[in-house]
C-alpha cells in the first residue's frame, strides 16, 4: 500500500475513532507512519482528505446495508422494512463516532462551500440507495419518482433517527415503534 492509501486508511480510522474535527493530521500520518507533509502532499489538506474518506465509509455502508437487507423471499415487506429500521438502528448504537462524523461533515458544508457539491451527491446517492434497499431493486433500476419520494422520506426518517439515537440512546425507538410510527402518519396522509 502506498502512502496516498495509507493515509486514507488512516484517516477513516480516525474518523471512527475521534470524529471529525477531533481528528488531526498528526494523528492520520501518525497512523499511516508517514510525515504530516504526506497529506498535503497526496490530499491537500487534512479536510479534503476526511471528506473523501467520509464519503466512502459512508459509501461502504450503504453497499453493505444493501447487501445485508434484502427482500423476504416470501414477498413479507413488513418483515424487510423492520429489519431495515432495525439494522440502522444497531448500527447508530455501534458506530456512534462515524455518524457524528456525518453530522460534523454537513457543518463543514456550510463553512466550506466547495463540499456542497459533493455532499449533495452523497445525499443525492443516499436517496437512491435508501430507494433501491425498499423497492428490492438495483439502485441502476430504481425510478426516479421512487428516489425523490421513497428515498427522500426514508433518508428523512433515517436522519431524525440518527439524532435520536445519537442524543439518547437510552430511549431510542426500536423498529416496531417506528413502523407503528410510520403507519400512523400514513394514516394522518390519508
Amino acid at each position: 500500500m502506498g502512502n496516498r492509501e495509507a493515509l486514507l486508511v488512516s484517516a477513516k480510522a480516525c474518523l471512527r475513532e475521534k470524529g471529525y474535527d477531533r481528528t488531526s493530521v498528526r494523528d492520520i500520518a501518525t497512523a499511516a507512519g508517514v510525515s504530516t507533509a504526506a497529506v498535503g502532499y497526496h490530499y491537500g489538506s487534512r479536510e479534503a482528505l476526511l471528506n473523501q474518506a467520509l464519503f466512502e465509509i459512508l459509501d461502504e455502508w450503504g453497499d453493505a446495508m444493501g447487501r445485508v437487507l434484502v427482500p423476504d423471499a416470501d414477498g413479507s415487506t413488513r418483515a424487510h422494512f423492520e429489519r431495515v429500521w432495525e439494522g440502522l438502528i444497531e448500527d447508530f448504537g455501534a458506530h456512534p463516532d462515524l455518524w457524528l462524523a456525518s453530522v460534523e461533515l454537513f457543518m463543514q458544508a456550510q463553512r466550506q462551500s466547495g463540499l456542497r457539491p459533493a455532499l449533495a451527491g452523497g445525499i443525492a446517492q443516499g436517496r437512491r440507495g435508501m430507494a433501491a434497499i425498499l423497492d428490492g431493486v438495483r439502485e441502476e433500476e430504481v425510478a426516479e419518482t421512487s428516489v425523490r419520494t421513497l428515498g427522500t422520506v426514508q433518508l428523512a426518517l433515517m436522519s431524525g433517527l440518527m439524532f435520536q439515537c445519537l442524543g439518547d440512546p437510552s430511549s431510542a425507538p426500536t423498529a416496531s415503534e417506528v413502523l407503528a410510527g410510520i403507519q400512523a402518519l400514513a394514516e394522518v396522509a390519508r
